[in-house]
This record gives C-alpha cells, structure tokens and sequence, in this order.
C-alpha cells in the first residue's frame, strides 16, 4: 500500500462463506479520515467451503484494501493469533464473520486508540431489529443474552470495567507484543463451544491496570440463527461456559473435593435446582436451570481435568 496502514480489520471465518460476503461487504463501506490507511485481513480458519473464492472476487474491487491468510490450525484462538501476526496495522479491530458492521463502525470503536490513552475498546453487539425474542428469553440477563453475543451497557461512552466481546472489539497491537495472544485452550475450533479466549484477554489486560473504552455508537449487529432461539441451545452453550470458566481460571490447589470437584460446587448446584423448581416466571425459571448447567459443566471440566492430571501423574 502507498500509505501507512494503521488499522487493520480481522475477520476470522470458518465455513460461512455466503454470510461471509454480507460482513465483508459492511466493513469495505465504512469510511475514515484520509490520513488513515487501513486493511480488511480475512484469516480462512480451515475452511472447505467456497471462502477463498469468495475473498478472492472481493479482492478485484478492492484490490489494496482487503488480504487473505489461510491458517490451517482448527480453532478462533489460532486464527485470530495468526492474524496479529500478520496484520499491518498498530490497531486491530475484531468483527465475527457473520455480523454486520454499522455505518461508522470502525472510525467510532478506533478513534480514541491513536494517542495511547486507551488499550483497547469496545462496542456495542445488538440483535437484527427484526429479532423478536420468545416469552422465555428476557433481555434484561447476561444469561439469556450472551449466547446470542448481545453486547450492550448502555448508550454512554466510557471506561469499561468488563471486557468487550470478540465481536466488536479493536486494541493497540502492542499490548498483543507485550501480554501476549489468545489463549489456545479456550475458543471456539470446529463445533467445540468452549468459549472465553476474548474476555480473558480482556480480563488480563483490566488486570494489568490498562484502561478500556466503551464506544457505543460503534455498532455490529449479530444474527440469530433458529438454532440459538432453543432452550437446548442456552443449555448447552451455559455448560460450556462453565468448562470454559474452569479452564480460564483453574482449580485452585486449597479446598476439599470429591473426583477433582470443589465441594463448594454441590451446594451451589443444590441451590440453583431448587429456585428451577420452585420459580413461576418462565423466564427467571428457564435462568436457575441455566445456572444449574454452567454448575454442572464447571463439575464436569474440573472433574476431566483431575482424570487428566490422574493419568500424567
């Protein structure tokens, strides 16, 4: 390019090479101040589908905006690492493949990470408009929200004090030189639904004292397939999480348990069960069994991985 690239778009995709043109045709729509170069970097994750054709005809009318990079390691974490190594950019923006960027999407969620003031930010991940949810599903739950990637703390700009989602999220590409990439353990890879690899980074940036901004008018809207508006969906998507939790944080060393299981686990699950039964609203109902899921996949990661340390030791 004839121009410094400061940021750089990374799209990470596996199999979804139809949805994919409709993400890849929002982001080559948005428009940033002439003094900034940026790229479109698509990293194929694997995929067997059409992908590389349908990035190489986008190439054609973009021919020095948009690159793509095969990464054959099965998984997000390593597509996005794969990315961040290749990528031109001193900023990095993340959207998922099957999203919708919104007008002035990327200049709202970079505009304050130039100076240095900011580590990262975060936007906003909202429903199509169309979305109607069903009676059982309750907007006002980060259990019944999150597995619909719904991303949304309001409408006033700030400091964040959670980490973004990877679907709308953008940093400086030092702070990946200086605390490291996406932990490969966690992260979506294949049908595999053990997540966490974005919001642990996240987490471990907060961590380290960097500050975070939240930009809400840096919008992507996230589809929701028919399978996500099923009970046994949220289901298994919450037990999952609670693997993903265990994996993240480990089990600390102190503490009695029961085949690798912290004993403070059973009353937890023993709790949430009861307030399943006894609940009437069938939203707040439909929440305690999720709850009930997340306990029991967060037994069932902590359990595997005593079997595992068992079978090394």
């Amino acid at each position: 390019m004839n121009v410094q690239t400061n940021i750089t778009v990374l799209v990470c995709t596996y199999n979804r090479c139809q949805i994919l043109k409709k993400t890849i045709e929002s982001i080559a729509a948005q428009t940033l101040s002439q003094s900034l170069g940026w790229e479109i970097l698509v990293v194929d994750n694997n995929s067997t589908d059409q992908t590389r054709q349908v990035v190489e005809d986008f190439r054609r009318h973009y021919p020095e905006r948009l690159r793509y990079l095969f990464e054959p390691q099965q998984g997000v974490s390593h597509a996005r690492n794969a990315g961040i190594r290749h990528a031109r950019g001193e900023i990095l923006a993340f959207i998922d493949d099957d999203e919708a960027a919104g007008a002035g999407w990327l200049q709202n969620l970079t505009a304050n990470l130039h100076s240095g003031e900011w580590a990262g930010a975060g936007g906003r991940v909202l429903p199509p408009s169309s979305f109607s949810p069903p009676r059982w599903l309750s907007s006002e739950s980060s259990f019944l929200t999150a597995p619909l990637a719904v991303f949304d703390p309001g409408l006033e700009a700030g400091q964040l004090k959670e980490p973004p989602f990877g679907a709308n999220m953008a940093f400086r590409r030092e702070v990946f030189a200086k605390y490291g990439g996406f932990r490969t353990d966690l992260g979506r890879s294949g049908k595999n639904m053990i997540s966490n690899e974005d919001t642990e980074f996240g987490r471990r940036l907060l961590a380290a004292g960097l500050r975070l901004r939240y930009e809400p008018s840096a919008l992507t809207y996230h589809p929701v397939e028919e399978i996500r508006l099923h009970q046994e969906y949220f289901l298994t998507w919450w037990f999952n999480k609670g693997r993903s939790d265990v994996r993240e944080t480990g089990n600390p060393a102190n503490g009695k348990r029961i085949l690798g299981i912290p004993l403070r686990l059973f009353p937890a699950l023993a709790l949430e069960a009861v307030r399943w039964t006894v609940a009437v609203e069938p939203s707040q109902r439909f929440i305690c069994k999720l709850k009930v899921w997340a306990c029991a996949g967060q037994g069932f990661e902590s359990c595997h991985q005593w079997l595992n340390a068992k079978k090394k030791g």
